[in-house]
Parts: structure tokens; sequence; C-alpha cells
């Protein structure tokens, strides 16, 4: 049967050459489209979730702010900070925590033998490194538990800062000066894409131990407060809980929203996953109409099919075919038109995007879009579509065949 088919569709193509390549093409630009803005799409998205967690890896930043509302006889206006102790509250008060972190912060002057620079530097504890996804480069590390409990002088770098500072590219084991106090390069940060950040991006960035920082400068009040859940869904509870713990400790109301603030990572994350959603249903539905379009072309070719073999439908009717095998027959070629410009369409659009990931474009615009990635989801998507045309391509020529009387089609030349 299927063989019978296929030399069936082989004779129309020959005799529809013009009309079906035309179409095949069609259904080859259409499948293009569907995968390549797909791919391109994915690879912008993934690359704006690169760069929201290269500011913050699925945490909350917590910010002491002012009162907004009076509160047990005290007025409004006071300032709210966060102190070291906040912190180990935190962490025996809140179970769903994973990871936590202190977070100095001031502006300081870095010397080493080459060069002398300004930049923003921080004072943190070991679980910084993976919530702000400040990874070292061969051969350094970031700060580790040692240095914290014996406020090691040791500082890790950002690429730009430690490739102004040392040149030569050899920052790590190298000493430097930090304000006047001698500090130990023990890692430099991978280069990252960040999209949100504060004080300048973290390439400029230098990170000590909070607790030599705190020795060194003697700050009674952090910068801030890192903490990321066990699992995203307790994002609000914990934002609760910090709220709760802070409220009876400094006095004021827990629903007083500007006595502390907060840059939710997490929730940045949630409202980019739903843009990256509306992005490739967009880029889907543009590549989807142009398959539509292709489609018609598929229907017309089968009407026209339809039309000059009526006299050999309704011969086949009058020695005994059924109404399912002439519908097939129209369905089988629509679908298979649709599959070789579909097929065709893939392998172009899959060597479009293998060509693009190899040029491995960097700096300007593709540091924003990123690299376009081939998903088995865009594939499923369009396989599907592709089938949904030709069978919607095909079922409509088919039922008008399978309804040609074999008496009135003997008329037909």
């Amino acid at each position: 049967m299927w063989i019978n088919l296929i030399k069936e569709f082989m004779q129309d193509l020959r005799k529809q050459k013009l009309r079906t390549s035309l179409t095949i093409i069609a259904i080859c630009w259409g499948t293009i489209a569907v995968i390549a803005l797909l791919a391109f799409g994915e690879g912008l998205n993934r690359q704006l979730l690169s760069g929201l967690r290269g500011g913050g890896n699925q945490i909350m930043m917590f910010y002491g702010g002012q009162t907004s509302q009076s509160f047990e006889g005290l007025d409004a206006g006071r300032r709210i900070r966060f102190a070291e102790e906040d912190v180990e509250l935190f962490r025996r008060s809140i179970p769903q925590i994973e990871s936590i972190s202190a977070q100095y912060g001031r502006s300081v002057s870095l010397k080493s033998d080459y060069a002398t620079t300004n930049t923003y530097m921080e004072g943190v504890d070991v679980p910084f490194e993976d919530m702000r996804t400040m990874y070292p480069v061969a051969g350094g590390r970031f700060l580790n538990a040692r240095d914290v409990a014996e406020q090691r002088r040791v500082v890790f770098l950002g690429p730009a800062v430690a490739e102004q500072l040392f040149p030569d590219g050899n920052a790590i084991g190298n000493r430097l000066m930090i304000d006047n106090n001698p500090y130990t390069v023990v890692g430099v940060m991978q280069e990252k894409m960040q999209m949100a950040m504060s004080h300048g991006p973290d390439s400029r960035r230098a990170v000590i131990p909070h607790s030599t920082f705190r020795q060194t400068y003697n700050h009674a009040f952090l910068g801030s407060v890192l903490i990321r859940p066990v699992h995203p869904e307790y994002q609000k509870r914990i934002e609760h809980q910090v709220r709760e713990i802070m409220a009876r400790k400094y006095r004021f109301h827990h629903d007083d929203m500007q006595a502390i603030q907060v840059w939710d990572f997490i929730e940045a994350e949630r409202i980019q996953a739903q843009i990256g959603l509306g992005i490739k249903i967009f880029l889907f539905s543009v590549g989807f109409f142009t398959l539509l379009i292709a489609g018609v072309g598929v229907a017309n070719i089968m009407y026209v099919v339809v039309k000059e073999r009526t006299r050999e439908i309704g011969v086949k009717k009058a020695i005994g075919a059924k109404n399912r095998h002439i519908i097939s027959q129209f369905i089988f070629e629509a679908l298979f038109i649709c599959m070789i410009g579909g097929s065709i369409g893939v392998l172009i659009a899959a060597g479009i995007v293998t060509g693009v990931q190899s040029l491995e474009l960097q700096g300007g615009v593709a540091d924003f879009l990123g690299n376009p990635v081939l998903s088995a989801d865009a594939m499923i998507m369009t396989t599907g579509v592709l089938t949904m045309i030709g069978l919607a391509a095909g079922v409509f020529p088919a039922r008008r065949a399978a309804l040609v009387n074999p008496v009135e089609s003997l008329r037909y030349e």
C-alpha cells in the first residue's frame, strides 16, 4: 500500500513540478523560520537569565531602611540597620535558609607594584561565592572558612581590576595594598554576564572576609544580608520571618515595608521566565504563520490533483475502492510534501544554528543576545505544526475526492 502511495505521489510531483517545488520551498522556509527564531529566542532567554544570576543566584538581598510608621511611642523615620548578630539570629531561627552571608561594603584604594586604582570592596562570608556566581579562574580560589575564622588579609579580585593592577596576568599569589594594608590575592573571578548590579559590576570589585573587614574598618552595621532559601517556594515565608524577627528586635511594625528593603532575585527570575515565555510565543507565532501560508499552497496543490484525477478516482471507486482508501491517499501526499520541506528546513536551520554557535561571538550585541540553542522543544513543536498543517491541507481535498460520483467522473478527461 505504502509503495503504491509513494509511486502515485511521484507521478503527481512530475506533473506539478513547479507548483510542488515552490510549495516545498515555502514549507522549508517556514520550518527554518520557526526553528531558527525559537533557537535565537532560547539563546536570548538563557543569556538574560545568566545575566540576572550574575547579580544574584536564587537569592534575596535585605537592606536596612527607615521606619515609615510610629510604633509603641517611637517616631517614624528611625534608621534600621543589620548587624552580624542578626545574621546568626536568622541562621538559628529560620530553618528554610540554605545559605546566608553578611555583606559589608565601602570604596577603597588598591595599589600594586604596577598601578593604583579605586574600587568598591565587600566583606563577605564563604557562601557569597555561589550566591553571587563569583567563581574563580583556574589556579585560584574564593574565600574559605579559615580565611574568615582567622581574619586573614586575603582578597578575591574581579577580572577588570586584576588586569589593571597586574597587567602581566599574574595576580594570584601576589600582594597588594588596600588602604595601606597588605593583602594576598587568592583568586580572580571568571568573566561573567551581569545585568543586575549595585556599586558597579563585579568585574571591578574586590572581596575580603567579613571578619577582616569588620576588624579593619570597625564597621558596626552591615550593608546588606544575602539569603538563599532551600527552595524558591520559601521565598515569601523567609521574607516574612526576617521582617518579624527584625521588628521584634528593633521595635517597628512588621508590616512597615520601608523599614526593611528587599532586592528579590527569585521574583525577578519568575518575571524573566514569563518574559521569556512571551518571547517564545511571539517568535513561534511568526514562524507558525509562515508555515500556515505554505500550508495553503499544499492544499491548493491537492485540490488541483483531485480535479486532474477525478476520472481515475471514479474508476477506483467503481471497482471497489473505499472512501478511506481515497482519503488516505491524498492525506499521505499532503503530509509527504510537508515532511520533505520540513526535513530540508530542519537540516538547514540546524546548520545555521550550529554555524552561529561555532563562531563564538563575543562583545556588543552578542553579549546580550547570547548563542542560539537548538532545543528538543523547538523540534517537537515544529514537527507537530508540520503534521497539523499537512493533515489540514490534505483532509479537505481528500474529502472532496471521496465524494466523487463514479458515474459523473467518467465525463472528465
